[in-house]
C-alpha cells in the first residue's frame, strides 16, 4: 500500500515539472490540471494487535462487572489486614516517587513528564478514595476528607493537567 502512495507522488511530482514550452503560450493554462499541493490525511488505522488488545481489554472490563456484582453482596463489613501499615506507606511511597519523577520530566520538559503524571494522578485519586473510605468515624474521616480535598485531589486534578496538556500537544 506504501508503495502504490509512492507511485502516485512521484506521478504527481512529474505532473508538476513543466518544460518552457509548455508555458510558452497563455492558452496552455486553461487546460493545466491542478494539483493540491497536500491531500487530507486520512486517520491512520490502528494495527491489527492494538484493535484486538484493546476489544480484549474491553471484554475484561465487561467481564469484570459480575465479579462487582460479586464483591458488593459477599464481602463483610469489616476487615483485618495483616500488613496494614506497609501497604499505606507503599502507596504514598509510590506518590512521592510519582511526584518527584513528574517535576523533575516537566521541569527537563521531557516527554514522559505525561505518563509519569497520568500514573501518579491515578495513584492521588487511589488515595483519597481509600483514605476517606477506610476511616473511622468522627476525626479520623474529618482528616481523611480534609487530606483528600486540600492536598490528594488538587494534585492529581494538577497531575492529569499536565497528562492532557502534553497529549494534545505532541498529537
Amino acid at each position: 500500500m506504501k508503495g502504490t502512495a509512492d507511485g502516485e507522488r512521484g506521478k504527481r511530482m512529474r505532473q508538476l515539472a513543466l518544460c518552457d514550452e509548455e508555458v510558452a503560450s497563455p492558452e496552455d493554462f486553461g487546460r493545466a490540471e491542478v494539483i493540491p499541493l497536500h491531500e487530507e490525511a486520512e486517520e491512520p488505522r490502528p494495527a491489527r494487535g492494538m484493535r484486538r488488545a484493546g476489544w480484549l481489554l474491553v471484554a475484561c472490563g465487561l467481564g469484570l462487572l459480575p465479579w462487582l456484582y460479586g464483591l458488593a453482596t459477599g464481602l463483610p463489613a469489616t476487615a483485618t489486614a495483616a500488613h496494614w501499615p506497609i501497604a499505606w506507606v507503599g502507596l504514598d511511597a509510590l506518590e512521592a516517587l510519582g511526584l518527584i519523577a513528574t517535576g523533575l520530566f516537566a521541569a527537563r520538559d521531557d516527554r514522559r513528564h505525561a505518563l509519569a503524571a497520568a500514573a501518579t494522578a491515578t495513584l492521588l485519586a487511589v488515595d483519597a478514595w481509600f483514605d476517606t473510605t477506610t476511616a473511622a468515624p468522627g476525626g479520623d474521616f474529618a482528616t481523611a476528607v480534609a487530606m483528600a480535598l486540600g492536598a490528594e485531589l488538587p494534585l492529581a486534578a494538577l497531575c492529569g493537567r499536565l497528562a492532557l496538556r502534553a497529549l494534545s500537544r505532541h498529537a
